[in-house]
């Protein structure tokens, strides 16, 4: 779904270019509240014949005509949406100071952007939101889509593991969809575009984003409840949140007028960056970059998602490529005689060591461990998938039920238990009585000479 619509996207942009990076949908630049721009619904023009300038005064009512001259670059295009009413004050000025001083963090957070930023756009565009919002991964990550906050929230929009899940954003061994630039932008604007229908207002919306809906909700509720106002600035909430908004307005406003603001912004070309293959074959990471021209940490930085060197087909079944080198990598995937993965996913049966994991799928332990990040002292438990070596008769796809699911459980290779010793124990009985060696329980318990034990003494005892 997500690749057909970005396909419709990317079609109506080639046949009408002029007209969509002219913001023919444009929001008014200021507004006390944001409206949707005005339908028309009057009997169209329909030229006949060659066409020729129309005059006004051959119609018969006014018909909306969009401007035709494109904006310059990305910045201008966002400008030209601005709908969401203005704050001021002090937090503001601050944080306008905070990024004025630091022209290297404006730079490389521009520099990330420019691979996204065409793509949130067209989208808030399509949905006729206001185009600050795109804006708001500026703040949330700097554009990192592998950001990762102390809360665990991850990508771009800085999505938390539950409210990730709750838009279909997956998380598993194979990949981590809040940091899938296409699925976490669709995401983002699908949760503002409900908390803008919950609360009427986009400066709640961007509270509750930040804070939890339910958490504004009762703040709303409580000064309702006293009599207050229920704006965003009239609302008790956390510094954070308090300062989400003034974060957000700082940057409008160094966009919105950089030179007052003694900051140059890199020009971001008005263009999509990316275009959206589909797959239908699994396929190493490694040899999907050589295919698009591009170097595996290049291919990465546009499929953050991918946490392993193969790309399963059933679980990310598109791939995002530079505009420019996506015709060329679908003619040598097509072209590509041989097998395109050398890896595949293993469902363990049991629990099991990972030195006779790695025996039986026939690789090295360091190897097994390596790919698939286990720790010393580990053994991996039943049901886990792990990536393993693909065989030279296996070529069919990991299923679309494992490319979704596939999850790692680790548990400790041994488990310990402490005993205390009673009258007539002794250390070879005990140790016949837990199935371990005598050499073993005495070294585990550091036990000297004649290993020696008393009557009371504790004891740990390994199993396996």
């Amino acid at each position: 779904m997500l690749m057909s619509r970005y396909r419709r996207l990317s079609l109506a942009l080639l046949s009408c270019t002029a007209l969509l990076a002219s913001g023919c949908a444009n929001l008014a630049t200021t507004a006390a509240t944001y409206k949707p721009a005005p339908v028309y619904s009057g009997t169209p023009v329909i030229p006949k014949g060659p066409l020729s300038q129309l005059d006004t005064a051959q119609t018969t009512q006014k018909v909306p005509v969009a401007a035709t001259q494109p904006p310059k670059d990305m910045w201008e295009r966002i400008r030209r949406g601005f709908a969401m009413p203005d704050v001021a004050g002090k937090d503001v000025d601050s944080r306008i100071d905070w990024y004025a001083s630091r022209p290297d963090y404006i730079e490389r957070m521009s520099e990330r952007s420019s691979r996204y930023i065409f793509y949130i756009v067209d989208e808030l565009e399509r949905r006729r939101m206001p185009s600050e919002l795109a804006l708001l991964p500026f703040i949330e990550s700097a554009f990192n889509p592998q950001a990762v906050s102390r809360a665990k929230a991850a990508g771009m929009w800085q999505f938390m593991p539950a409210t990730g899940r709750s838009f279909d954003l997956r998380q598993n061994s194979f990949r981590d969809d809040r940091r899938d630039v296409v699925a976490s932008t669709n995401a983002a604007l699908d949760y503002l575009e409900s908390l803008h229908q919950q609360f009427g207002d986009w400066h709640l919306a961007l509270a509750a984003y930040n804070w939890g809906q339910g958490n504004v909700r009762r703040a709303i509720a409580r000064n309702k409840a006293a009599g207050k106002g229920t704006g965003y600035l009239d609302l008790r909430m956390p510094a954070e949140t308090r300062m989400y908004v003034p974060k957000l307005q700082a940057v409008k406003n160094i966009v919105g007028n950089p030179s007052v603001h003694s900051v140059t912004l890199p020009s971001i070309p008005n263009h999509p960056f990316f275009d959206v293959v589909t797959l239908d074959k699994d396929i190493d990471v490694a040899l999907a970059a050589e295919f698009a021209g591009v170097s595996e940490a290049d291919f990465r930085t546009l499929n953050p998602s991918l946490k392993h060197p193969v790309i399963l087909a059933n679980g990310t079944p598109t791939v995002l490529l530079p505009w420019d080198n996506a015709a060329d990598f679908k003619l040598k995937l097509k072209a590509h005689p041989g097998p395109l993965a050398t890896w595949t996913a293993y469902v363990v049966k049991n629990n099991v060591k990972p030195r006779d994991l790695a025996k039986f799928v026939g690789m090295s332990e360091s190897e097994l461990r390596r790919v698939n990040n286990i720790p010393p002292r580990m053994l991996v438990r039943k049901g886990s998938t792990v990536l393993v070596k693909r065989s030279t008769n296996k070529t069919a796809n990991v299923t679309e039920y494992v490319a979704d699911n596939a999850q790692l459980a680790l548990a400790p290779e041994f488990s310990k238990l402490k005993i205390r010793v009673k009258p007539g124990d002794t250390l070879s009985g005990l140790a016949a009585k837990y199935g371990v060696s005598v050499n073993a329980l005495a070294q585990w318990n550091n036990l000297k000479g004649k290993h020696h034990i008393r009557v009371g003494q504790r004891l740990i005892v390994q199993l396996r």
